[in-house]
């Protein structure tokens, strides 16, 4: 822990030595970073900004991960801020790299508070960040009215005020108290030593389910490939680099290939799809049922 926290310090002196952008300055190195890909001015911005993030996880240290994780997941978000930023809108960079930091911190948070997954959408996020404090309000507004809530009631009030149904405040309120056990753990010792993973139903896919999915797919992939091959040369070359690799090509990239306008690009992949599609649904509700 002595390391852990001197090596935060040090990272916090040298954040808050780094450069403070102007206005003018941050839009310049922005567009350099997104039209350029320049990694000076990309370097540049995040330092200058790596103090909002230090600043920011330092506001979840109570959630008893460690400050050095913390910062480098506020790193994570600011360097995803910095690569997703369009200066041309017209926001600071500032006010547009919170969201993101926070956003990392939290689902990094979330992720290692317990090895039961705590929650994940939108609502879920600000209940497990929001309860206490909301829950905290809400007891002294009744202490002050001179009433006395129940449990069933006070959670119904955080519901209300969260706007997420009870039951996910039930949920969250057992996440938040209880801790993790092991499965291997007996249920009981009258039960004959059966371990808690026992009772655990197995939802992986059972044999039969395993044949009629390849069935499937092999019946899916025979269609595209037969669709595929109603296309011309330039059209399956554009529709494979566009949707078959693992990293798929721009248009941009795409055009300076082909010796073609980046829109005429796209106009040859609206075509082909529509060759594509008409000829699948000749299948019907068979590629349909497949696709959904």
């Amino acid at each position: 822990m002595p390391l852990d926290s001197d090596h935060s310090t040090n990272m916090s002196r040298v954040a808050m030595k780094a450069e403070l952008l102007d206005a003018e300055t941050e839009q310049r190195l922005a567009y350099a970073w997104r039209d350029q890909r320049d990694e000076e001015a990309l370097h540049r911005l995040i330092t200058a900004y790596m103090r909002l993030a230090i600043s920011m996880a330092a506001k979840y240290k109570r959630y008893g991960a460690s400050m050095n994780d913390l910062i480098q997941e506020a790193g994570l978000g600011l360097m995803k801020a910095a690569d997703k930023f369009d200066p041309d809108r017209g926001v600071r960079f500032s006010t547009y790299a919170v969201w993101w930091i926070k956003a990392s911190i939290q689902d990094y948070v979330m992720r290692n508070w317990s090895m039961v997954r705590t929650g994940s959408t939108s609502s879920q996020k600000s209940l497990f960040f929001n309860m206490r404090r909301v829950q905290a309000r809400i007891e002294r507004e009744a202490m002050a009215r001179g009433e006395e809530l129940d449990g069933h009631q006070l959670r119904e009030m955080i519901a209300h005020e969260v706007g997420v149904p009870l039951r996910d405040v039930e949920m969250m309120e057992g996440r938040l108290s209880g801790s993790d056990f092991s499965l291997n753990a007996t249920q009981s010792v009258d039960d004959e030593g059966r371990e808690w993973i026992d009772t655990i139903e197995d939802d992986g896919p059972r044999g039969d389910e395993l044949v009629e999915e390849d069935h499937d797919l092999s019946a899916l992939r025979g269609w595209l490939g037969d669709a595929m091959s109603k296309l011309n040369d330039r059209e399956r070359f554009i529709v494979r680099e566009r949707k078959l690799r693992d990293e798929p090509r721009t248009l941009e990239s795409l055009g300076d290939e082909l010796s073609l306008s980046k829109e005429r690009v796209r106009q040859l992949e609206a075509a082909a799809f529509q060759k594509m599609r008409k000829y699948l649904e000749r299948h019907g509700s068979e590629v349909h049922n497949l696709l959904v």
